[in-house]
């Protein structure tokens, strides 16, 4: 199982986030995980992840964004010294390398890896839960 994450493009300047936001919100749409990232002089890239991606990525290209979707792995990381460690230590014990990593809701954690279908086969050897689209939705 894995996640859609999708990434806007965006200009790097005074409420740009806010318009963002305020626009998902105003469809229903709630945030459930980010990140941003500092890209070329002036613009950046959110990371998004939502309980509707379609819904997300419909309402954020009407509204002119630049946006593009890819699937990442999210680990319910148990929440105890080394949990995050013991999830990383899978990744690299398999030749995984993390792109990217960010907190969702609770000890959910976002990882962008490649490759996907092979990060989700060592987690699943491993005993690690993943989720899906589904399962950001309930949360």
């Amino acid at each position: 199982m894995s996640v859609t994450q999708i990434s806007v493009f965006m200009q790097d300047k005074v409420g740009r986030l806010s318009e963002i936001c305020g626009l998902l919100g105003k469809a229903g749409l709630n945030i459930r995980g980010f990140s941003i990232a500092d890209t070329a002089e002036g613009y950046g890239i959110l990371n998004l992840i939502t309980g509707d991606p379609e819904r997300t990525v419909e309402v954020l290209k009407e509204a002119g964004f630049t946006v593009s979707e890819n699937q990442i792995v999210c680990v319910d990381v148990p929440d105890e010294p080394g949990g995050l460690a013991r999830v990383l230590r899978i990744f690299s014990g398999a030749g995984i390398n993390v792109h990217n990593m960010y907190a969702t809701a609770g000890t959910k954690i976002a990882f962008a890896v490649e490759p996907v279908g092979k990060a989700l086969a060592v987690l699943k050897s491993e005993g690690v839960a993943t989720l899906s689209d589904a399962d950001i939705a309930t949360l």
